[in-house]
């Protein structure tokens, strides 16, 4: 019989894992579970793990280096309930060729929607309308609203999230641009955009949604030069990681007021008090929503529960991480 260790602290895998998960986890084998809160300390882990041919894992995890690993002669598998491997995958891991998979298509579905109601927000332009009506207001702003129809979109990266979004945009009548240097134009035709080049994205582009994985290629990518290609009355989206942004150029150019920001994440978070992003009128400021909450975090639990079931049975894995490109993954 196979053994499975869930490895997560309770207090994380009961907000990702429901009862229905567990028991099909139990007719895949012997499941053992973490029942203490918190994180797991890298001894708590190389117990569970001792005898284990598959371990789950998600945030708060330590990284599986040789001192978890020491005792791990039957593991083969680590499947991820949660989106970047970076902080658990580890050379020892790697050089025992134990497969590794991510849910971070998954992860990636809540990005890309949280991105599409955000392009759709910005367009029709609710977030000043609702201000305006709440003052008594009602006509004033309609003639600057926008649909998502005959403009273009320009998608910045094409992961799991970056490749979810651009399906969802297909359904609109929208030119939609592609940035990716390691996705051919053939793969970009494939999914139903054109690749361009980064300064044709941010010259044609109505609306930028920012999918790229924080690496240092993309570090403030984002920046006064960037910004200042944009449109008028453009819309940029940053559902990604906030060093893709050099906030402090983004505030400068926002300050002109030529161009509308929607801003999940930041490079510090939670961005300071007096933070010009929490007070300049066209930046709509979330708190890092755009990926799995609440509820939305059980279909990572989805994921991995039917990953283990397709190791177990000889089947491909669909979120399997190829380890040696692990530099350029988010």
């Amino acid at each position: 019989m196979k053994r499975i260790a869930l490895i997560p602290g309770s207090d994380i895998w009961q907000g990702i894992f429901t009862a229905k998960h567990l028991d099909r986890l139990r007719q895949f084998g012997e499941l053992i579970v973490n029942s203490s809160p918190g994180k797991p300390s890298k001894e708590r882990v190389a117990e569970m793990i001792r005898d284990a041919d598959i371990a789950i894992t998600s945030w708060g995890c330590p990284a599986f280096d040789a001192e978890v690993l020491r005792e791990a002669s039957r593991l083969k598998l680590v499947a991820h309930a949660a989106g970047t491997v970076k902080y658990v995958v580890t050379p020892e891991l790697i050089d025992r060729g134990i497969r590794v998979s991510s849910a971070n298509e998954a992860l990636g579905i809540g990005v890309a929607e949280t991105a599409l109601g955000l392009t759709i927000a910005s367009l029709k332009r609710m977030w000043q309308l609702s201000q305006s009506t709440r003052q008594g207001l009602w006509e004033e702003g309609k003639e600057l609203i926008r649909e998502l129809y005959g403009l273009t979109i320009g998608v910045v990266g094409a992961g799991k999230a970056g490749r979810h979004y651009i399906r969802l945009l297909r359904q609109f009548e929208v030119d939609i641009l592609l940035y990716d240097p390691i996705v051919s134009e053939e793969q970009a035709a494939v999914l139903g955009c054109r690749k361009v080049e980064f300064a044709e994205l941010l010259d044609m582009s109505d609306v930028i949604s920012i999918h790229a994985p924080s690496i240092p290629e993309t570090d403030r990518m984002f920046n006064r030069q960037a910004f200042s290609r944009m449109k008028d009355d453009a819309v940029l989206i940053n559902t990604a990681r906030g060093s893709l942004i050099d906030e402090d150029d983004l505030a400068a150019e926002l300050a002109k007021g030529r161009f509308t920001a929607c801003i999940d994440v930041t490079d510090q978070e939670p961005p300071s008090a007096d933070h010009p992003f929490r007070t300049l009128p066209n930046v709509i400021l979330i708190p890092h929503i755009a990926g799995a909450v609440n509820n939305g975090k059980q279909r990572m639990g989805r994921h991995a529960v039917e990953e283990v079931g397709r190791f177990l049975a000889g089947q491909p894995l669909e979120g399997e991480v190829d380890l040696r490109n692990l530099h350029v993954l988010a």
